[in-house]
């Protein structure tokens, strides 16, 4: 009754006021009844597209740091044609943007307008964010809804304090890793309703970049909990045996967070952090953070990822779909570009001592094997050196690449590098302003504005249109993608990683393969930390 009379109001206010609400709800597209009761869509840049449908109860109050429930069913037509809030967060970067929205848990669907007798593959996305900030509504996915003829699913799930810090004791949460158990509700409510909107439940493909990457490798590496949620699986910048917190130490830094907080006292700290303002509590994560890029990275030794990563890897325990893993050509120069945009100098008399803060001891070593070379930035040598390895950080290339090499062993596997050096990538990865001084390249996430149009990881979607040639490249990708989806294999001449070291780098003009792992030093950085590789070298 109350949705009915919502959207009878909608109506009619479209209807008084013309303009920018008639807009936003017209033209309507299909009624179509979920698992959970009826949503209406609309037609937008040609795909059918649903906005903001709750997968889960409301998770604020009394409810915060609860393991995520389904969304009570509801009766009437839901409107479908706005997003759902972002979960909360602050803004970072000068770029993203804070929301208060504790009550996030909801997903987006495109899917194209064409009728078709057989069910579509289902492609079901995880956004990034270093688990403390992004939405699933800053990507529209009508690019990849059309350019695949699949069924594309977003989703928005609980970040930072709320979702990857350990929850307090008390919760009913507690001992889990909410934002991994919110994607698991949401792939639950895909398999029993994508049918209804033309997707195959039995052909899912689950897919991220950068956080969303690492929360589908924490989703493979629970194969108990996820086997029959999904069948493929595409990683885009982020290793899966990225050495992570255990449980208990994941639970000392909740208790660094809630002193932050001003809630000290562990007897009383659920009641005392639940009557605390979301910024608030977001602020006090971030100085217990102090500054450490993935602080609020998932945790294992408990239900949600019950074994160390490398581990599970090593033995083959995880969940054995295949996989499509890429990342970029210069991931780790995003980092250098914000550091300088900050104010940060990097000179050829500063790199040493730049290299030095980073690897410590191994300093020499390092600066012999990355010197700087006559007419290079010094910022491109310091990013390029440290998108190729640095301890601990998964979007680095070869723990990335060593990442698929040991899924490979079990699974099929096939890697490829994002590689277009002038796609734009101020105003999508860094803000447009000011100039960072240096060459970015392929940067980390540099890639999002070839599959999401217009990516800028706001909600204003202003990112410059691709050139001609990057544009083709996209279209490449999305074609690769496709066959992916349909059958496990991107193109019929690709090996994949069980029989071959071939990784393809996509550039515009040319696909082709590579020995990244030899571009990249990877035997100098397997030999110089051992501990974050596995105990058997890479194939011939």
């Amino acid at each position: 009754m109350i949705l009915n009379c919502w959207r009878t109001l909608i109506a009619a206010a479209a209807l008084l006021l013309g303009g920018p609400l008639a807009a936003q709800s017209a033209p309507q597209g299909e009624i179509i009844t979920t698992a959970s009761g009826k949503v209406e869509g609309f037609v937008r840049n040609g795909a059918l597209e649903f906005r903001g449908i709750p997968y889960a109860a409301p998770v604020s109050g009394d409810a915060r740091w609860s393991l995520p429930q389904p969304a009570a069913p509801w009766t009437g037509v839901l409107p479908a044609m706005h997003f759902g809030g972002a979960c909360p967060q602050a803004a970072r970067y000068g770029l993203t943007e804070r929301s208060d929205e504790e009550n996030c848990l909801t997903l987006n669907i495109s899917l194209p307008t064409a009728k078709t007798r057989t069910k579509r593959p289902v492609l079901v996305w995880l956004h990034g964010g270093a688990f403390v900030g992004g939405a699933a509504s800053l990507y529209r996915l009508d690019r990849l809804a059309k350019g695949m003829d699949a069924v594309v699913v977003s989703v928005n799930y609980r970040l930072g304090v709320f979702g990857f810090m350990a929850p307090p004791a008390g919760a009913s949460g507690a001992g889990h890793v909410l934002g991994l158990e919110d994607q698991r509700l949401a792939l639950r409510w895909v398999k029993a309703s994508i049918a209804a909107f033309g997707g195959d439940p039995d052909n899912i493909t689950l897919a991220g970049e950068s956080a969303g990457a690492a929360s589908v490798c924490m989703q493979l590496m629970a194969p108990e909990q996820t086997r029959g949620l999904f069948h493929r699986a595409i990683i885009q910048s982020g290793a899966c045996g990225t050495p992570l917190r255990t449980l208990p130490q994941a639970e000392a830094f909740a208790a660094k967070v809630a002193s932050e907080a001003g809630c000290p006292d562990p007897a009383a700290a659920l009641a005392c952090l639940k009557a605390i303002d979301p910024q608030a509590l977001i602020a006090a994560g971030a100085r217990a953070a102090s500054g450490e890029l993935l602080a609020f990275a998932p945790f294992t030794g408990n239900p949600t990822v019950p074994r160390p990563t490398l581990e599970a890897l090593q033995s083959g325990d995880f969940l054995r779909v295949p996989v499509l893993n890429g990342y970029t050509r210069d991931e780790m120069r995003l980092y250098v570009g914000y550091d300088l945009q900050g104010g940060a100098k990097i000179t050829p008399e500063t790199y040493p001592a730049a290299v030095r803060a980073i690897y410590g001891d191994k300093a020499d070593k390092v600066l012999a094997r990355y010197p700087l070379k006559p007419g290079e930035h010094p910022a491109e040598t310091l990013g390029s050196l440290m998108s190729d390895f640095m301890p601990g950080l998964g979007i680095t290339h070869c723990l990335e690449i060593e990442s698929g090499r040991l899924l490979g062993a079990h699974t099929p596997v096939f890697q490829w590098e994002y590689a277009d050096r002038t796609a734009p990538v101020r105003g999508v990865s860094i803000p447009i302003s000011p100039e960072p001084g240096f060459n970015l390249g392929a940067v980390h996430s540099a890639e999002l504005n070839a599959l999401f149009p217009n990516f800028s990881n706001t909600a204003a979607m202003t990112a410059p249109d691709l050139a001609p040639a990057s544009q083709a490249l996209a279209g490449t990708i999305i074609r690769t993608w496709a066959a992916f989806l349909r059958g496990g294999v991107p193109a019929h001449d690709w090996r994949d990683n069980a029989v071959s070291r071939e990784i393809r780098r996509f550039e515009p003009g040319a696909v082709r393969p590579i020995d990244a792992w030899a571009e990249y030093h990877c035997d100098f950085w397997r030999a110089e930390y051992p501990a974050f590789f596995a105990s058997t070298s890479m194939p011939n």
